[in-house]
């Protein structure tokens, strides 16, 4: 199993050797900084199968500034890193900063670009305006390799996702039993575009929704991804963790 989206910085000690017990269990992690203060630290998690992203999530864009720039061209040449972000939209918790979101967003674009690294998204509004000016951004700008991360089934980012070539990450949410809509989009997404995460330590999965999440938990959001695509197990693994390797490009 691969989870292409944790944020092991978050996590309690006791919570992160739980993590690091049972990450025999997965074939890569992928860990992901989202600001400056916590760039360092993502990378010194980044060992044996677990890798890096770093960028500025879209709550922290307004910290962008030229030596912020800078520094996160810096830690994005590191060996262990492979991606950039994750970065975006997100509306719920700081509207008025759509302005210094965009700009963000623009650089770690090109960052990723001139680095020839994948592109994680983000994006959270209460309206859906969030996802229907990211989905515009995305078809105005046409990046070469994108992640939807935690993706909900919005239908104008589902569309302009496809045109695009996007990989669709499904993380917890994908299991509760009220997300029937949900379920239908994984079930009917291109099968070489899809991988799942945990983002961790949130969005967890049933059974264990309510509490923390964890990494090795992402098995329950794969079973769910097998059901609905009539997949055995063993075979929404495989597909799952070659497309992490095609997009992430570790062995």
């Amino acid at each position: 199993m691969t989870d292409t989206h944790a944020h092991l910085d978050f996590l309690e000690p006791e919570e992160l050797a739980e993590a690091r017990a049972h990450l025999q269990e997965l074939q890569a992690v992928l860990t992901l900084g989202v600001d400056p203060s916590r760039w360092e630290k993502t990378l010194s998690l980044a060992q044996g199968n677990v890798y890096a992203a770093v960028g500025l999530h879209p709550t922290s864009a307004h910290l962008l500034s030229p030596e912020v720039a800078e520094a996160l061209r810096h830690y994005a040449r590191s060996e262990r890193v492979r991606a950039i972000g994750e970065t975006g939209l997100d509306y719920f918790w700081t509207p008025e900063t759509k302005p210094a979101q965009l700009k963000a967003l623009d650089f770690q674009a090109a960052l990723a670009e001139e680095l020839g690294l994948p592109l994680v998204l983000h994006v959270r509004s209460k309206d859906g305006k969030a996802e229907e000016d990211l989905a515009a951004w995305l078809l105005l700008q046409r990046p070469q390799r994108v992640v939807l991360h935690a993706f909900f089934g919005h239908p104008a980012l589902e569309e302009a996702g496809l045109k695009v070539g996007a990989y669709f990450s499904f993380a917890g949410p994908l299991t509760y039993k009220k997300n029937a809509a949900l379920r239908e989009v994984a079930a009917r997404l291109p099968g070489e575009k899809l991988l799942v995460e945990t983002d961790t330590p949130f969005l967890p999965p049933e059974p264990h929704r309510g509490k923390r999440n964890l990494p090795h938990y992402v098995r329950h959001t794969l079973e769910k991804l097998a059901e609905v695509r009539g997949l055995t197990f063993a075979e929404a693994e495989a597909l799952t963790d070659g497309n992490a390797r095609v997009c992430f490009g570790w062995v």
